[in-house]
């Protein structure tokens, strides 16, 4: 076991008295890799330059590799029942993906030797055509919500419950996709979703019904989510979820949750836990059941993927290998930053951030021209920040790994108000469609009923500012994800007029503008207000 593992004196004093009828379960976990082929840097982007000369790069497949393989060594030598698993969200998030469709993901999975993987919503971003690659992965891929009894491509792919035979004792799986995945990513329309709670308390129960006692549910739903699945669905004895990318921990004070987090659930408490994303760390969850079958103990803690970890240099060459063909474009300079540019998940999705700011404003920019005069961006569109000095087109990307094209159309008023209360709707949960905006301000209260959480929407007019005219028609341009309907604003998809989706690539254009207004400096305005 590694000292990087942390219990409590109370947890270790437990284990030394634990009877010789108990079964005692180590769970590794993952989730949201995001294709952090590479080792990223305190920004979850790309490591490189003195990051990788002074050591201060985390994560990467090299290292996930060294350390699951490590603690699965030293556990199974102890004796110890120990499995492999991920919570989706493999695909999508750097040039691995953009190049090569899941094909690395795949092949480094294998290598890791997971023994069970859960579907992520960003699985489904080249369609269920992309998903269906996943079968060649030497191990099974679960997502019990879903009926693919339509589609050709996945009902022999994808799995609805799994049991792993571990250590002699049969443990079950239950899993369950988020239903808005509809909305955040290309599912199709023979890939139809069940309620998440709902299903996964029918799967639970097919599995008692095969004699299961011991019963886990791989999830891709979002903290918040996982916490209403532990206390809703009977007969579950732990969660491990991803989708949120919260950073749980049993020990640092900067943590988002406890790892465990504990639920309770009728007469009993069920411990849900995350690893945070892109690689950076590992969670390792102990499991103690008693002889009846039920949980007695549950405990462990997120493992930091820092340099202290060792790349395996067999992996690290594979990647080194892979990234090759990419190298070029990822090192080409294109601008230049005087400071970090934020484009954190914990404010991009929540309230006006620096990146929203930059990449609203260079998409105005690119077409001002055309009588367009408002912005509309997902933070969930927004996948890393930006060191400050020299910017290269790997740093754009990782920002813009979605390969979406700049989409300009013509909507009411109304349709902009809309707009922003589908972004103000879910901010609790950190959705990613959360609007950030250029030539407009708005002021949100998300503790207000739907409908109301939006006013003082304001839209540039001259040197100044006017409130806006629900039945005057505004030029607005955003990204053709947003544009069809994701991330909710369907009002965009039925009610947008000349509408064009076949613009540019957004990285090329949020270069091609921090070149020609640099150096850029990043900077707030105050053109969002959160109550």
């Amino acid at each position: 076991m590694t000292g990087r593992f942390l219990a409590s004196a109370a947890a270790l004093a437990l284990m030394a008295g634990t009877a010789q009828a108990d079964f005692v379960l180590h769970v590794l976990h993952t989730n949201d890799m995001h294709s952090r082929i590479e080792q990223i840097n305190a920004f979850d982007s790309t490591c490189g330059g003195k990051d990788v000369e002074e050591n201060k790069c985390f994560g990467g497949v090299a290292r996930v590799y060294t350390k699951i393989n490590e603690l699965r060594d030293s556990l199974k030598a102890a004796g110890q029942n120990v499995i492999v698993v991920d919570a989706g969200d493999q695909y999508q998030g750097s040039l691995f993906y953009t190049t090569y469709k899941g094909d690395a993901e795949i092949e480094f999975m294998n290598a890791i030797g997971y023994d069970l993987m859960a579907l992520g919503n960003h699985e489904f971003d080249d369609g269920p055509e992309g998903a269906a690659k996943l079968a060649a992965l030497n191990f099974p891929v679960i997502s019990g919500n879903l009926d693919l009894s339509r589609s050709d491509l996945l009902k022999d792919k994808v799995g609805r419950t799994h049991v792993l035979e571990v250590g002699g004792e049969k443990i079950g799986f239950v899993s369950a996709l988020a239903t808005d995945t509809v909305d955040t990513a290309s599912p199709g329309p023979d890939v139809l979703f069940q309620d998440e709670i709902e299903s996964l308390k029918a799967q639970v129960a097919d599995l008692e019904a095969q004699g299961v006692t011991k019963i886990i549910a791989l999830t891709h739903v979002g903290y918040v989510k996982d916490q209403e699945i532990a206390a809703a669905v009977p007969g579950l004895d732990a969660v491990i979820g991803g989708h949120s990318h919260t950073y749980l921990s049993a020990s640092n004070p900067k943590r988002q949750g406890a790892y465990p987090t504990w639920v309770e659930a009728g007469n009993t408490s069920v411990p849900v836990v995350q690893a945070y994303a892109y690689s950076k760390y590992i969670g390792h969850l102990q499991l103690t059941f008693g002889d009846d079958g039920a949980l007695k103990f549950a405990g462990g803690d997120t493992i930091l993927l820092d340099a202290s970890v060792a790349q395996d240099p067999t992996i690290e060459a594979r990647v080194k290998e892979l990234a090759g063909p990419i190298e070029e474009l990822k090192a080409r300079v294109v601008a230049e930053a005087t400071a970090d540019i934020d484009g954190s998940r914990e404010t991009c999705r929540q309230i006006e951030c620096a990146m929203g700011n930059l990449v609203a404003e260079a998409m105005l920019d690119r077409v001002k021209d055309q009588g367009v005069t408002i912005a509309i961006q997902n933070g969930g569109g927004l996948r890393a920040s930006i060191q400050g000095g020299q910017v290269t087109m790997g740093g754009v990307l990782a920002v813009l790994p979605f390969q979406n094209t700049l989409a300009t159309f013509q909507a009411k008023g109304s349709t902009i108000v809309k707009a922003l209360e589908n972004g103000a709707s879910q901010v609790a949960d950190g959705a990613g469609r959360f609007a950030q905006v250029a030539g407009l301000k708005y002021t949100f209260d998300p503790a207000l009923d739907p409908g109301k959480r939006v006013s003082d929407v304001m839209v540039k007019s001259g040197d100044g500012w006017a409130p806006i005219d629900p039945e005057a028609v505004y030029g607005v341009v955003t990204n053709n994800y947003v544009r069809q309907g994701g991330d909710g604003f369907r009002m965009f998809g039925s009610e947008a007029m000349n509408a064009y989706d076949y613009g540019p690539d957004l990285a090329d254009v949020v270069a091609d503008y921090m070149a020609k207004v640099g150096p850029y400096t990043p900077a707030l305005d105050g053109r969002i207000t959160r109550k």
